[in-house]
């Protein structure tokens, strides 16, 4: 499902699950919105252009993902086909680490992390100087090497007056009536042009609710660490079945649907049982308004190459 040669996006990103009994490992840990409570770490990584599940984990709560990611990415590089093009990773401040760094480096691929916004590197803000890149942002570069790292990378700094909508995905810093967003990379990109790239990892946020409240993510089945995380894989697989099936079989205005319109739309499909010639049949209700989407699924569906070379 990805070009030849493959390029792929890897989007990293984790998620905390509230525990509220006594499951193994569930430990207290960084929970937004249950503070003090013990949870579970999920770590994800998606494929950016596909939006599949590459690799995921499954940890106790009170695990910081920068410490797990690499283990995780060494699995998600191990999957891709040979030959591979370059790989860009987009990760949020939660993985802002020389090490990740380092290591994605060494897999020669690319980077578009947010920075943590250090002391050191908010002092640095003030002094740029900043060019307008588009109505309403202006934005500057600089090298810079934080504490205990080997040497300095790019950083690139956007700036947005304020009040403005919050993001979720990006690190924001409020100073002299302006917002700051700092990411550190290695591409080539124009910043605004990096900024945009990084904005379209937004979708892993979307599909983590989805996970959530769709696929019950959130649901943790029993008190078994061993059991609840073959739980997590299962959900994740349910996931990549489902997309999957949206990229090979559904019409093409059905192919960013989520769990919930696709039962809709077609698979709690309303039919009759009639009897012609006797024989007992079931067709599609007149009443049914998708019957064009559904026969156009099954028209993808028979057009499959087999696997097996069966037709």
């Amino acid at each position: 499902m990805l070009a030849q040669p493959p390029r792929a996006i890897f989007d990293l990103d984790s998620t905390v699950l509230t525990v509220y009994g006594h499951q193994e490992r569930a430990e207290v840990g960084y929970n937004p919105k249950k503070r003090g409570r013990p949870s579970y770490l999920p770590l994800l990584c998606f494929e950016g252009r596909t939006q599949d599940c590459w690799e995921g984990s499954y940890h106790a709560g009170n695990v910081y993902a920068s410490t797990v990611a690499i283990p995780l990415l060494e699995l998600a590089f191990a999957k891709l086909p040979q030959p591979v093009g370059p790989v860009r990773v987009r990760a949020d401040a939660g993985f802002f680490d020389h090490k990740i760094i380092e290591f994605i480096e060494g897999k020669r691929g690319f980077y578009a992390i947010v920075a943590r916004l250090t002391r050191p590197l908010k002092h640095r803000l003030s002094g740029l100087r900043y060019r307008r890149v588009s109505p309403g942002v202006w934005a500057a570069e600089l090298r810079y090497c934080p504490q205990s790292w080997p040497g300095p990378r790019r950083f690139v700094v956007i700036r947005r007056p304020v009040p403005e909508e919050p993001s979720a995905q990006l690190t924001l810093f409020q100073m002299g009536g302006y917002s700051y967003q700092v990411l550190v990379t290695n591409l080539t990109l124009t910043p605004l042009r990096l900024w945009r790239f990084y904005n379209q990892r937004a979708r892993a946020e979307l599909i983590i609710r989805e996970l959530k409240d769709a696929y019950a993510l959130g649901k943790i089945p029993t008190k078994d660490f061993a059991a609840n995380e073959v739980f997590f894989q299962i959900v994740l697989l349910a996931y990549n079945l489902l997309n999957w099936f949206k990229g090979l079989c559904a019409p093409a205005h059905l192919q960013r649907a989520t769990l919930q319109r696709l039962r809709q739309r077609l698979f709690l499909v309303p039919s009759q049982l009639v009897r012609p010639g006797g024989v007992p049949t079931l067709r599609l209700a007149p009443s049914y308004p998708y019957a064009a989407d559904f026969l156009e699924t099954l028209r993808r569906i028979r057009r499959l190459p087999s696997p097996f070379g069966v037709t």
